[in-house]
């Protein structure tokens, strides 16, 4: 799953094809790794993003917004004091390596004109952002690089700016395809993706093995190459030379639940309809749609790892004290036997004795069958009968009060799940501030005395429109879900929720009463969506009218009951809802 020298051509290539002249109206860093800069021009507005998070490095275009923090980072003031109002000037990539400059006209602190150069380096973890002046030097890096970190290359403001290392693999551009296949052929003992992964510039595993693919169908050794494969594969070479710079398309891999798990300049044949291949236009919107949702959750998961932390050890704690707490009401299940041992004893006082380890008596509740009873020997039996007695009404208790401490723990971890789950789909740092109050008001966070918490306007529900043109209201998070239900929403309105998963309440605004069994298949796909079943198939859904809902008394926010309901079967479709969303 990399991003390959070739595949990064085409970005290049893209890049140059809509950036060039272009201006910085703004340069934003939505976390340590993420640099945007908003480009504008008579062509229109764009967003470019450059990443250099190890597991997702990667440059384009893209149509998301994302949320940055409050206070800007050191990193993005130097860029916004460098480069806001400077104009793209040129892009480059450093032959099919995975390094691109961006080179911008731009003015210093006194006006004069100054060339400025952005280069992100895609290379795993070694990936970085650097601003290198006119004279070669490093102004600042996203990563700042020092002898203790590397001794090979480092990155500090002041030092000369040096190309990464190379690698010892044969750039398909500048190479004759006959001293390419040399290359591949020299180590006979490799199979033959191997040997184009170690030979060719910017090549990615799938790539490879792709190549090897058109050429041989089966991976094979080196060494088992005929002539004719041999051919085959110079001429699978020279096609790959000319759609370097072509409009090629270019394609996703995605497994059986649509997901994606690899990308590659070529039509990728090899898996044999294992995963599915989507082709794409644009690098940048293959890019975007690939890493987008990963990064989201990714970066909420570090903006609310503090709440993520806290509600995993809360769950973890109920969910063992449930256990201790069932394996209690388990040894309660015998109390019957203790009360009967205290009658049978009670029955046979006549014949009973001090000191006896056992008493034997004749079991009138088994067909006067004899039965031992152990006792202490120290007691009297009317002392050993008191002692079954008091252990019953004990055990009686106990499981009384185990059986309630055992709802409420059940209903307090079905809780804590929701609000794990309404966590994970936060979007956005208000949506994190909800949820950190939410568990504020429930007594799980602690608040800090004496500082006033400035209150926030509440965030409004998600809202949808149906194909049919009924309005679908979702709930961000468990009080604004009790809002929703039980103040906003009409008796008359639809209530949706997934059946047997944590998820957002989804109410459908009636029409005089009235609501489509369109608008209620599209809700229930948007309730699938918007809960932990959301990458799940076939997830029940119930819905009910908003009348038939009761909020318990003293229930935890988000909580409602409903008898009178029906259930429908979905799969969740985000591309679905993602154009039903009202923006």
């Amino acid at each position: 799953m990399a991003l390959d020298g070739i595949f990064l051509s085409k970005v290049c290539d893209e890049l140059k094809k809509y950036a060039l002249s272009l201006r910085v109206d703004k340069v934003q860093q939505p976390s340590r790794d993420e640099v945007v800069l908003v480009l504008r021009g008579k062509s229109g507005t764009y967003r470019l993003l450059i990443c250099v998070r190890a597991d997702s490095p990667r440059i384009h275009f893209t149509s998301h917004s994302i949320q940055n923090p409050a206070v800007p980072p050191m990193f993005c003031m130097l860029l916004r004091k460098h480069l806001t109002a400077a104009r793209i000037a040129g892009i480059r990539q450093s032959e099919l390596d995975r390094v691109i400059f961006i080179d911008f006209d731009a003015s210093n602190e006194i006006g004069d004109r100054v060339r400025l150069t952005l280069c992100a380096e895609i290379m795993g973890k070694y990936s970085n952002l650097i601003l290198i002046g006119e004279n070669g030097r490093v102004i600042d890096a996203a990563k700042r690089v020092d002898l203790s970190t590397s001794s090979v290359r480092q990155i500090l403001p002041g030092i000369e700016y040096r190309l990464p290392p190379k690698q010892d693999k044969l750039c398909l551009e500048s190479t004759e395809t006959e001293k390419t296949i040399q290359r591949i052929t020299a180590d006979k003992n490799k199979y033959l993706s191997s040997a184009i992964l170690g030979s060719i510039q910017g090549v990615s595993p799938v790539a490879a093995r792709e190549i090897a693919f058109k050429a041989v169908k089966d991976d094979c050794f080196v060494s088992s190459l005929s002539e004719s494969q041999l051919e085959k594969l110079a001429s699978v070479l020279e096609n790959i030379k000319s759609i370097l710079h072509s409009s090629q398309k270019v394609y996703m891999l995605l497994d059986s639940n649509a997901k994606p798990k690899d990308m590659c300049f070529l039509d990728v044949n090899q898996y044999a309809g294992a995963l599915e291949v989507r082709e794409y236009d644009s690098p940048s919107l293959l890019l975007d749609d690939f890493y987008y949702e990963r990064d989201r959750i990714n970066r909420i998961t570090h903006r609310g790892q503090e709440l993520f932390k806290l509600l995993g050890n809360f769950i973890d704690r109920t969910a063992r004290k449930l256990n201790l707490q069932r394996e209690e009401l388990k040894k309660c299940a015998d109390k019957e036997a203790l009360r009967r041992n205290g009658e049978l004893i009670t029955a046979n006082l006549h014949k009973l004795q001090k000191g006896a380890l056992f008493y034997e008596v004749e079991d009138y509740y088994d067909g006067m069958k004899t039965l031992r009873i152990p006792c202490n020997p120290a007691l009297t039996p009317t002392e050993n009968a008191n002692k079954y007695y008091k252990e019953y009404r004990k055990a009686k208790t106990a499981e009384i009060m185990l059986a309630k401490l055992i709802e409420q723990g059940e209903a307090e971890l079905a809780y804590l799940e929701t609000v794990l789950d309404e966590l994970s789909r936060a979007d956005s740092d208000a949506e994190l501030s909800a949820v950190r109050l939410e568990l504020s008001e429930g007594g799980y966070l602690k608040t800090k005395t004496g500082v006033k918490n400035k209150a926030s306007k509440p965030l409004p529900p998600i809202e949808y429109l149906s194909s049919d043109g009924y309005r679908i209201l979702v709930g961000r998070n468990n009080v604004q879900n009790d809002r929703l239900s039980m103040k906003t929403a009409a008796k008359s309105d639809m209530w949706l929720h997934t059946q047997g998963f944590p998820g957002s309440h989804v109410i459908i605004v009636s029409k005089n009463g009235e609501v489509s069994d369109r608008a209620i298949e599209e809700a229930a796909v948007i309730a699938a969506c918007h809960s932990k079943a959301s990458d799940s198939s076939l997830v029940p859904v119930d819905y009910t009218r908003v009348k038939a809902l009761k909020k318990p008394v003293g229930a935890k926010p988000g909580k409602v009951i409903y008898h009178e309901y029906f259930t429908i079967t979905v799969n969740p479709d985000k591309k679905l809802i993602e154009k039903l969303l009202v923006k």
